[in-house]
């Protein structure tokens, strides 16, 4: 305050010399801190500032300080930012979540059952550099400086600006006013551990508040008169706040920066400093009340800041920003690429040159591509084109250097019992484009799951498919055993024991990124014993199917669910159609037959916190009937339900069966907090031999279940207890499941 006041005098007695002499124009300096989410408070800073009407001439910012300050500087108003902050899901931002319709659906199903990913390179398990990307930050940072883009020089943007960026290798302070602007506040902002390194100019960089989180020394040496800085850095915690060992840590790197902060703060003319000792470095979701925080710490330097516009004969001109909601590229120019194909990245941007797509389609593509996870970083910047009207696209890719992983994962339900999933994968191991992933599962019952896939995008790509399963389970007789054998034995329950080899080898084409057609061979071995009814010869246990099946097969598959386990909206569709060529039990006698099913769902929702979900299955058999153990069996819950065995509420597994079946469910879902949610959920079914060829199945319901449950969402997948009741049996029937389904 002292400063500013002293500057003000200095004019008024200059003005004073001489009522003729051309009054100088104040030109003003902001610097913004670094902070993390506590940054935030910048924004109310802005909003504040545009309010009274003060001009700003140079802007210099460090990690949020930069972002911030890049918007301000690139034309947005304060509230505009305010705007622009309030939409972001900042969750998304930090985890680097990319949406389930980024991903293929060999992606999306080996991403939905695995708790940990670890690289591993010779024999040895490394840690990733960073929890994010930062590649949706670039989008969002991309996208709304678009305007801009032309400008190569900061200097040349409504407001000039720089930021600071710390070089890693050197750990010297690196001033970035020059280049792709996104890309420059990337690495400011490339908070350590938190964001992985951005490389510019081959320098590699991190947060430049490592260094200098408040470059007020750079910004005076621009020729300005007044420097508003605004300091959202951590105070020294007392002993009492010294609770952990990150704590400590958070300590000890403040010792610099506050230190430092005693003497910059003292070159600061208007010193605004915002109470934000409630908040951390990642309370985004604190977002309104650190914002205000900023303005009100600027309200208590109102006075000061008014005398400025007395000194400024000239406003701040608005520039009219337009949303960008399309855009035409013309040429894409692609480096990085070594162990890709162009065609594969062009194929999973899904950009054709010369063509307009919506700016949300493009952040799709770009979506696509990350979600592969063979890129640890993909840097674009848009130009437009000289001749034509468009832009052309500039991008690098960086190649992940990982390409074998170790995936672990946890399970535990009433069919499989407890699962302990260890998953080794193997990009390009014969091929560029292809993965090699093998499941070994011990617990109660040990599996395997192996996939060979060489992705060719919208081109026919091709896989192989190999598991095993087994699981032993008591069921009902009826379901194993036929009316004859029923009336020669006097027994309700059968402790069965399955297992099944199933090997395939198919084509899969997209139609668009969530419609797929596969086409496919398959070979099953298929064991059912039960040692409830020995065999009378050698009391072994008897032997209900041990059969080789060899059939074609075809499957459609429309997804558009945004969430596997939880969805909120989207449209499922999944149809199979097996026709069977082979069967070992019958030699000469047999004859080919066939088996299809589908499922339809459709979730809405009404509100963030309620949605309803529901789906429809029906299957029917054609042809042969002499072997019943390929028929539908409803009953349980699950989500790796085997053959053609479906889950249905208020029946225990393996329960009702017929060669056909419709079922319809509706499930309600109420997220009471945050990743808590309650359901209720209702289904009925019609199941029987032939069930289609009367009208039956249409004018009565014959089998209902009902099921109220709770669910948490858990980083090794959900959590979920089910009561379930049904009205026929009049029984009660309690569904456990922890984790992702395998």
């Amino acid at each position: 305050m002292k400063h500013i006041i002293t500057i003000l005098v200095f004019f008024i007695c200059f003005q004073g010399l001489s009522q003729e002499t051309e009054k100088k124009d104040m030109k003003v300096g902001l610097v913004l801190s670094g902070g993390g989410a506590k940054g935030l408070a910048h924004i109310g800073v802005l909003k504040v500032i545009d309010s009274l009407g003060v001009r700003i001439d140079y802007i210099a910012g460090t990690s949020m300080g930069a972002i911030v300050g890049s918007l301000y500087a690139s034309g947005y108003s304060g509230k505009q930012i305010d705007s622009i902050f309030q939409s972001v899901n900042f969750d998304d931002i930090l985890n680097d979540h990319l949406p389930r319709a980024s991903k293929t659906f060999y992606e999306r199903d080996n991403n939905e059952k695995y708790a940990f990913t670890l690289p591993f390179k010779n024999f040895k398990i490394k840690l990733p550099s960073a929890l994010s990307r930062g590649q949706n930050t670039l989008g969002l940072l991309s996208k709304a400086t678009l305007h801009v883009n032309t400008l190569d020089d900061f200097c040349e943007l409504p407001i000039p600006f720089f930021c600071v960026a710390t070089n890693i290798e050197t750990g010297k302070a690196v001033v970035l006013d020059k280049g792709n602007l996104s890309q420059a506040v990337m690495a400011s902002g490339a908070f350590p551990s938190l964001f992985q390194p951005v490389i510019i100019d081959d320098q590699v960089l991190i947060d430049g508040g490592v260094v200098n989180n408040y470059p007020i020394d750079e910004l005076r040496e621009k020729g300005m008169d007044v420097i508003i800085g605004v300091d959202v850095q951590d105070g020294f915690m007392s002993r009492e706040q010294l609770t952990s060992a990150p704590d400590v840590l958070l300590q000890i790197n403040n010792f610099r920066t506050i230190n430092d902060m005693k003497i910059k703060a003292k070159k600061t003319d208007i010193y605004i400093k915002p109470d934000i000792s409630n908040f951390s470095v990642v309370s985004f979701s604190e977002l309104k009340k650190i914002t205000k925080t900023g303005a009100v710490a600027t309200l208590n330097h109102a006075e000061a800041l008014t005398e400025i516009t007395k000194f400024q004969s000239k406003k701040r001109e608005q520039i009219q920003i337009k949303p960008v909601d399309s855009l035409k590229i013309n040429t894409i120019n692609l480096s990085g690429e070594n162990n890709y194909t162009r065609s594969y990245v062009l194929g999973k941007l899904k950009l054709k040159t010369n063509e307009k797509i919506s700016y949300d389609d493009f952040n799709k593509g770009v979506n696509n591509l990350i979600a592969t996870n063979n890129f640890d970083s993909f840097l674009y910047e848009l130009k437009p084109s000289e001749s034509i009207d468009g832009y052309d696209m500039n991008a690098h890719l960086k190649e992940s250097n990982e390409t074998t992983f170790l995936k672990l994962g946890l399970h535990y339900d009433d069919l499989y019992k407890s699962s302990a999933l260890i998953n080794l994968t193997k990009k390009r191991l014969l091929t560029k484009n292809d993965l090699a992933s093998f499941d070994f599962i011990l617990g109660d019952n040990v599996r395997y799951n192996f996939d060979y896939y060489i992705d060719r995008g919208f081109y026919w790509s091709i896989g192989l498919n190999s598991r095993y399963d087994n699981f032993n389970h008591n069921v009902a007789a009826e379901t194993i055993l036929s009316p004859e054998q029923l009336s020669l034995i006097n027994i309700n329950k059968l402790a069965i024991q399955v297992s099944d080899f199933t090997h395939q080898i198919y084509i899969q084409t997209l139609f668009r990124k969530d419609l797929s057609l596969t086409l496919g061979a398959e070979y099953k071995h298929l064991k059912i014993t039960s040692e409830t009814i020995l065999n009378s010869n050698d009391d072994e246990e008897s032997v209900f199917e041990r059969g080789d099946y060899t059939s074609v097969f075809g499957k459609l598959r429309f997804d558009t669910y945004d969430n596997k386990y939880f969805p909120k909206n989207g449209v499922l569709f999944n149809a199979d159609f097996h026709t069977y060529l082979h069967a070992s039990e019958f030699k000469d006698d047999f004859s080919s037959f066939s088996i299809a099913k589908a499922t339809f769902g459709f979730s809405q929702s009404f509100s963030k916190k309620f949605s309803a979900n529901i789906t429809t299955d029906a299957g029917f058999r054609v042809g042969q009937e002499t072997n019943p153990y390929l028929n539908f069996v409803l009953g349980g819950y699950g989500g790796h339900l085997i053959n053609n065995y479906m889950p249905f509420y208020g029946y225990d597994f393996l329960s009702i069966s017929g060669n056909s079946f419709i079922k319809s469910a509706l499930t309600l879902d109420y997220e009471i907090f945050k990743k808590n949610h309650l359901n209720f959920a209702v289904n009925m079914a019609n199941v029987g031999n032939d069930l289609f060829e009367g009208s039956e199945w249409f004018s009565k319901i014959d089998y209902t279940g009902y099921a109220l449950g709770y669910a948490l969402e858990t980083f090794i997948g959900p959590i979920e207890i089910k009561y379930s009741w049904s009205p026929e049996t009049k029984k009660s029937i309690w569904f456990f499941n922890v984790g992702f389904w395998f």
